[in-house]
């Protein structure tokens, strides 16, 4: 770029994607006269998925914007809790979020999970189509054009980005009511209905079972279900009554 001069200042929860010599304080940016504000934010490494405001001189101004010579621009991280146009809330996650998925699903959040790696085109695509939120640690596939909207997983630890993802989208929970392997819609499944699919010990210790619509995958309160249970009970309680 060879154009405008302009000067940026992050928000402390945006510095992370900027390069580390440009973190501390204004950043100037030679502009090429033509492109947007959004394109000259994407251009030091902020997905505009995380952005929330552009304010040039004070005044809120949209990516579109073309910056002009010594404008100040103060870029402001998305606001929590971020709604999301249109409903219902819907997530997409990339192959590195499986464990992110399963635990959304367990809460009953609708969470669709590629276990194989599509590519960043056939992702931004199914997140346009079926109008889901695409949540993923890769920057690039944020930036696509293609979103219909996303958000950056900020932390590569499982229970972190479980709080990060219900702060921010505040979904509505509904526990034990989605498949974890294939996210489907669980039903109440007669013992004599599903016997064929239980071994012999799960057949005489357990009497309450329900089932996937989707997968028929079955489900019941087995050794694992303290573990589980925890879980759920920490995010209701952070985060709000499930529905």
């Amino acid at each position: 770029m060879n154009g405008p001069e302009i000067h940026l200042d992050f928000t402390p929860e945006l510095r992370l994607f900027v390069p580390a010599e440009r973190r501390q304080g204004r950043t100037a940016l030679l502009t090429d006269g033509s492109s947007t504000l959004g394109h000259a934010v994407e251009s030091l490494g902020v997905p505009l998925t995380e952005v929330g405001a552009l304010l040039v001189d004070g005044r809120e101004v949209p990516f579109s914007h073309i910056p002009a010579a010594g404008e100040s621009v103060v870029v402001r991280a998305v606001s929590r809790p971020q709604r999301v146009p249109g409903a219902p809330l819907r997530f997409l996650l990339d192959v590195h979020l499986g464990t992110l998925a399963r635990r959304l699903r367990l809460l009953g959040v609708d969470a669709a999970y590629e276990s194989e790696d599509i590519g960043d085109a056939a992702l931004a695509t199914r997140s346009a189509t079926e109008r889901r939120v695409m949540l993923s640690r890769d920057r690039g596939l944020l930036r696509r054009r293609e979103l219909w909207a996303g958000g950056y997983v900020y932390s590569d630890r499982p229970e972190d980005q479980l709080r990060d993802v219900l702060e921010r989208f505040a979904p509505v929970l509904a526990p034990w009511t989605r498949c974890t392997a294939c996210n489907g819609e669980l039903g109440p499944a007669d013992k004599e209905s599903v016997r064929e699919r239980l071994r012999d010990g799960t057949q005489r210790t357990y009497d309450v079972f329900a089932q996937c619509g989707a997968c028929d995958r079955v489900y019941w309160r087995g050794a694992h279900h303290a573990r589980l249970a925890a879980i759920v009970e920490e995010a209701v309680r952070e985060f709000g009554d499930a529905a």
